[in-house]
Order: structure tokens, then sequence, then C-alpha cells
């Protein structure tokens, strides 16, 4: 047995590849034509062209349209729940430090500024989706988002006394926060150091954060 594609009747256009290989292939091609035209405008045929693979293979990867978009969405929910992940470490392996708290906030505005860095307009598929008309797809979509916003939850419930109710709005605020920040950063302010939006919106929150930390909490003022 091997893991290289199997011939497919027709012209065979493209460069024979390994399974993973193709698989990567197909959604890098797929994650920019969903960005660039949404998910609506992109047949399979699109993808296909574009892929220089025939439709058996792509089917093969992929058995449907959907099912394509939503490998793709979950490669870029996981890329961003990661990056949270990265950021509020420091604070779940001990007492927060002084300064601590604050530079958390700024690695997470950090953490989305560098994901529509690398993403482009595909950021666009977890933030603007056009394929949320069905509540199970709308769910798989915002995974990321939600994930990452429970990772923030559970700092917030370490180091205030805020109810988990509470602590999810202030959460979904937060992400909400520095996935505009990012988004608008992306679109209309690239010409602006991406470290300085960093510093501006995350002075911005942490001056709200730092007000509701507990009182043995120590940290730098805001």
């Amino acid at each position: 047995m091997t893991d290289a594609e199997p011939p497919t009747a027709g012209r065979h256009r493209g460069p024979r590849m390994a399974r993973a290989e193709r698989r990567s292939q197909l959604l890098a091609v797929a994650q920019h034509l969903f960005a660039s035209e949404g998910f609506h405008h992109v047949s399979m045929d699109d993808i296909a062209d574009r892929a220089e693979v025939s439709k058996p293979v792509l089917y093969r990867h992929f058995p449907s349209k959907l099912d394509l978009y939503l490998a793709v969405v979950d490669a870029q929910g996981e890329t961003l729940r990661a990056a949270v992940e990265r950021a509020v470490e420091p604070v779940e392996r001990g007492p927060v430090e002084p300064g601590q708290g604050r530079r958390v906030v700024a690695a997470v505005v950090a953490a989305y500024l560098d994901f529509v860095q690398v993403a482009g307009e595909a950021s666009a598929l977890l933030f603007e989706s056009d394929v949320t008309h069905d509540a199970d797809v709308r769910a798989r979509v915002e995974r990321g988002p939600v994930e990452a916003a429970h990772r923030i939850r559970d700092v917030l419930l370490q180091v205030t006394t805020l109810p988990a109710d509470d602590a999810d709005v202030l959460a979904a605020t937060l992400i909400s926060t520095a996935q505009g920040a990012a988004t608008y950063w992306w679109r209309h302010a690239r010409h602006t150091d991406p470290a300085h939006v960093v510093a501006l919106v995350s002075a911005l929150v942490w001056r709200g954060v730092a007000g509701l930390l507990r009182p043995d909490v120590t940290h730098e003022g805001a």
C-alpha cells in the first residue's frame, strides 16, 4: 500500500503528490478562493481547476464543498486557538507576577495581529463567514474564537472575583476587541507598526482588567 494518489481517468494535469501533500495543497487553494470570493461563489470545479487536479481527485479528499470549507475553517481555528493558548500560559503556570497580567493581555492582542498577518483575508473565514445559516455549521466556524474566549475566561476566573457568567462576557469582549483591532489593521492601517497597535489596544483593555483583579493579585498599575 502507498499514500500516493491512485491514477485517475483522463488527463492528469498536476504533479503526482503523496496523499497528505495533496490534501495540504487543496486546503491552501480552497482557503485562498473561499477568502477572496466567498463560499457561495466558489465551486468544486473552481478549486479543482486552480489546484490542477481532476474532480475525482478532489472528491477523494473532500466529499463536498462544505466538508472542504470546514476543513479550512478547522485549520484556521486551531492556529488561532494555539496562539491564544501560548498567550495565557504564563498565568496558568503559577502566581501572577508584577506586570505579567498586562503582558498576557498584550500577548492575546498580538496573537490576533499575528494571525491576520499570516492568514490575510482568510481570517474572514473565522471572523465574517458567509456560511452561518445552519446552527451546526455556525458552531464549527465559531469554534476557534469561542475556544480562545474560554481560555481567557479561565484566566479571569483565576485572577478576579468575577462569577463565571461575567467572566464569559468579558472574555468574549476581549476577544472581540482583539479581533476587531486586527481586522481593522489588516484592511485599513497596515502602514502602522503592529507592535504599536498591540500596545495601544492592550493599554485600553488592561485599564479595565486591572480594576477587576483580586486584592491579593500583584500587578503593575495601568
